[in-house]
């Protein structure tokens, strides 16, 4: 019930990804919502149901609300149903484009970070015109970091990208204002010894706001949550006035479009959860989905708690 399109642009995602995916006999989709809405939509569809299963919730926490007040006040929405059914096992993963807020008040309040992480972070794609996979972490959930905690993204994004894309020793690139180790503010100036000096990171010095999308030297990009977060709207932005600009004629800018890429992992929690973006549209749902079942199938999870255990 998520998301500034819910429910349509939800069901229409799952729908899609039925008619298009060929999954296994014991593979399910579960939707939690209203159920008179979910049933009669799905009626109204040739698809197999065999493998959809509705789990009805009486309310709604809405895009605008308090994260922790909602979560308090509404445990029978779907956040809140979903979240609980994913940290008890009863799911493989979680998948919502619902309040962001909402979400990691669900998840903090009901899971613990995995054992030895300060703080979980968010991974978001970079798109390359390559095709090459890049990833950019932080990109919201860690506003104010400290230098130990960059450490942290950059092993849990290198465990993500050798799993989930079978990546294998990834290079991490530092974003900052210059190239020169002593560039920046006061972050990047103590994170780059710790970084340099970790035997177990591809650490390649730091990279510029020019690099990011253009060099394919570069697997995993490393930011504070508030700069990975305007750096990650910007693109949005500059996709939308390129494809207005153009009139859909520059195909290769499509890379751009968030809709490819579906949803973000949360780093550093045992349950699979995935963030979607808030205006997502049936084709965002669909590839959310996909990269779930990418997830719920690589072993990175485990390979998170396993680096982390005697941190």
């Amino acid at each position: 019930m998520g998301g500034d399109y819910a429910p349509n642009a939800i069901l229409e995602g799952v729908v899609a990804f039925l008619r298009d995916t060929k999954v296994d006999e014991d593979f399910s989709l579960v939707l939690y919502g209203d159920e008179k809405e979910i049933t009669k939509f799905i009626g109204e569809q040739t698809i197999d149901t065999t493998h959809i299963e509705v789990v009805p919730t009486s309310q709604v926490i809405e895009m605008g609300e308090s994260p922790i007040k909602a979560v308090s006040a509404k445990k029978d929405s779907s956040i809140v149903r979903g979240m609980l059914e994913v940290v008890k096992t009863k799911t493989d993963a979680f998948i919502s484009s619902g309040n962001t807020g909402a979400m990691m008040a669900a998840l903090m309040g009901l899971a613990k970070p995995v054992e030895g992480v300060l703080r979980p972070s968010i991974a978001s794609p970079v798109p390359r015109f390559s095709g090459k996979k890049a990833i950019l972490l932080d990109v919201g959930l860690n506003a104010d970091c400290k230098p130990e905690y960059l450490l942290q993204f950059a092993l849990m994004g290198k465990i993500y990208m050798e799993s989930v894309y079978g990546i294998k020793n990834p290079t991490v690139g530092l974003l900052n204002i210059g190239s020169e180790p002593s560039k920046g503010n006061l972050l990047a100036k103590a994170t780059y010894p710790l970084l340099e000096q970790h035997e177990d990171i591809n650490f390649i010095g730091n990279v510029e706001g020019k690099d990011i999308y253009t060099k394919d030297t570069i697997d995993i990009v490393l930011a504070d949550g508030f700069t990975g977060n305007v750096v990650l709207k910007e693109a949005e932005s500059f996709y939308y006035l390129i494809k207005k600009a153009t009139n859909d004629s520059v195909r290769a800018f499509d890379v751009f479009n968030f809709e490819n890429y579906g949803a973000v992992p949360v780093l550093g929690v045992q349950p699979n959860v995935l963030i979607g973006h808030g205006v997502s549209t049936a084709k965002a749902v669909k590839n959310q989905i996909l990269h779930a079942i990418e997830v719920v199938n690589s072993d990175f999870t485990e390979r998170i708690i396993e680096t982390f255990k005697n941190a």
